[in-house]
């Protein structure tokens, strides 16, 4: 029955937290896409430390829309589409470290003790799906506004 209790905590207060988390995840993920920005790119190539960083930021918008999101449903019962939503953020997620690490587990094109490892274009794609995938778990979480069902007057 604590499912369906409305939280103690101010749901206000939970999205406000959680977009601040998002947005300081999307901070880090720029720092580690696009360093040049701030005047820290080291390198020709995105390497271990910039895939490390942006990987950081995106989990960082992950637990803040995942914190967001769940604010908005306030203690309601969740939908099957909102749990399919919440794996797919995670599996989304999985899919960008596996990706974006794979040099460095080993089953990647530069493998480390060989080549220095860093971020190509097939890499690339596979970040891209995990963040598409990420979105779609992210739109399958919000909260659809519950069907109010309005007598009809007879004729």
């Amino acid at each position: 029955m604590n499912a369906l209790r409305p939280r103690t905590i101010k749901p206000r207060l939970r999205i406000v937290m959680g977009m601040l988390v998002v947005l300081l995840g999307l901070l880090v993920f720029i720092l580690g896409i696009a360093p040049g920005v701030l005047g820290l790119d080291r390198s020709q190539v995105t390497g271990f430390v910039q895939i490390s960083v942006f990987l950081v930021g995106l989990a960082m918008i992950c637990m803040g829309g995942y914190v967001t999101l769940n604010a908005l449903w306030n203690g309601r019962a969740k939908t099957i589409s909102a749990d399919i939503g919440y794996r797919l953020v995670a599996t989304g997620y999985v899919i960008s470290v596996a990706s974006g690490m794979a040099d460095v587990f080993g089953f990647g094109s530069h493998i480390l003790p060989e080549e220095i490892p860093y971020f190509g274009p097939l890499q690339a794609v596979g970040v891209m799906i995990g963040q598409v995938a990420i979105a779609v778990g992210f739109v399958l979480l919000i909260p659809m506004p519950e069907k109010t069902h309005a007598k009809r007057d007879a004729p």
